[in-house]
């Protein structure tokens, strides 16, 4: 690998790790405000709405000049979201409700985020060639969710009553920090990861790659757009990839939140303990990412779609099981049939994009489909918990819809092959 492509990584690494943070940060506030349970999904609803909102938008953005810059510019709006949570005492002095406020905050984050994974994802294409992007995917996911492991736990450690009072004894001296709760303490710790991250985005190196005048109309960058996502799902080989990876995120995302509430509701423990099995899900997804890498070639891709179903039955087999060492067990199983089947479907849908459209304008698609399924499944497992939808019963929907979900998208790659074969096509460079 190029020495560039480690730069990316740390930068990728500590920028997340931030993100995964402030989401424990952030719902502990909620909890600290006495919000209503079902407000906390809808911190990741906010975060994610601008991937959805700005997906025309951020690709052309991506394109538009050197990826390191675009990393560089995204990340300080993810520094400004985490700072302006910090005065949500002072918005309500202006009569605007606090959880709003904290929402909104996290959303800004969101903002910086969706701008943010077009340059990061778009840069691997422009710095590597196609037979790398499965062992490249491997080590940015693969550390993407080791900055999830440590993002949570981090933010757990951060909220735990020893950690948090130590933090609010600092005292600076002639500094009024407004600092009083462990939530906002554990924010401005954050806050530094974030500049650490900003530190390594100065130091991506400019791949030389460079686009067409990108356009500045909204309803010009609009139409490119849905020219680039109807190409997208046209193509054989990139509507099975986008299926794939569309329903991974939006399941994993909402079993962030599920996994939550099963260990509050099943093992009856704290936010502050709940958090570290969000990071053994991960420790899975990285052991699965990994071993995608090493053992799955690009051609190869489209052999893991079953992994998908394994992954669904496994999920639904947490309602049975209380005991701790097999609790760690299932989860990191989980995670790893994630992991491994993930991966290999990115570095495709990244290669097919990038033949197809353009690095930015690839991964914005890819980022729309993506995230917009993330909005609906957030949105109905809030719904589920409104209406007290037991947790049994939520993991066993979820698993079924997850099964079902990957045997259709089989179905329909069995159904592509024998009208033509596409699969000749992966590896193929740009003409």
């Amino acid at each position: 690998m190029k020495r560039g492509f480690y730069t990316v990584m740390a930068a990728q690494f500590f920028s997340s790790l931030a993100d995964n943070a402030l989401l424990i940060a952030a719902i502990a506030l909620l909890f600290e405000l006495h919000g209503p349970a079902w407000m906390t999904p809808l911190l990741k609803f906010f975060f994610t709405v601008s991937y959805v909102v700005l997906a025309a938008f951020v690709g052309a953005f991506a394109d538009s000049m050197p990826k390191g810059r675009v990393m560089f510019v995204t990340n300080a709006v993810k520094i400004a979201g985490c700072a302006l949570m910090l005065f949500y005492n002072y918005f309500a002095l202006l009569g605007i409700d606090s959880h709003l406020v904290i929402l909104a905050s996290y959303a800004v984050v969101g903002l910086g985020a969706a701008a943010y994974s077009p340059a990061k994802y778009g840069i691997l294409t422009e710095m590597l060639p196609p037979r790398q992007l499965v062992v490249a995917n491997g080590w940015i996911e693969g550390l993407t969710v080791a900055s999830i492991i440590l993002g949570t736990m981090l933010g757990g450690a951060l909220i735990d009553p020893r950690v948090s009072a130590l933090l609010l004894s600092i005292d600076l001296p002639r500094i009024e920090t407004g600092i009083e709760t462990a939530p906002e303490a554990a924010i401005l710790v954050i806050s530094l990861f974030y500049l650490i991250a900003a530190a390594f985005n100065l130091r991506i190196p400019d791949t030389g790659a460079r686009y067409h005048r990108q356009p500045r109309n909204p309803v010009v960058m609009i139409g490119d757009f849905v020219d680039c996502f109807t190409t997208l799902w046209r193509d054989k080989l990139g509507q099975i990839s986008l299926a794939v990876t569309t329903l991974f995120w939006g399941a994993g995302a909402t079993l962030q939140f599920i996994v939550l509430r099963w260990a509050e509701r099943r093992l009856d423990m704290p936010l502050s303990q709940s958090a570290i099995l969000q990071g053994v899900v991960a420790i899975g997804v990285a052991l699965g990412a990994v071993l995608a890498g090493r053992l799955v070639p690009l051609k190869n891709a489209l052999h893991v779609l079953p992994v998908g179903v394994a992954m669904g039955v496994a999920v639904m087999s947490l309602i049975f099981v209380t005991w701790m060492p097999l609790v760690y067990f299932l989860l990191i199983l989980v995670g790893a049939l994630a992991g491994f089947f993930v991966v290999p479907m990115n570095a495709l849908l990244q290669h097919r994009g990038h033949v197809l459209l353009s690095a930015g304008h690839s991964i914005a698609v890819q980022n729309f489909n993506e995230n917009l399924n993330i909005l609906l499944m957030l949105a109905l497992y809030a719904l589920m918990i409104r209406a007290n939808f037991g947790i049994n019963t939520i993991i066993v929907l979820f698993g079924t819809f997850v099964s079902l979900t990957m045997l259709l998208v089989i179905r329909l790659h069995k159904h592509n092959q024998s009208q033509q074969d596409s699969l000749h096509l992966i590896g193929m460079e740009k003409n």
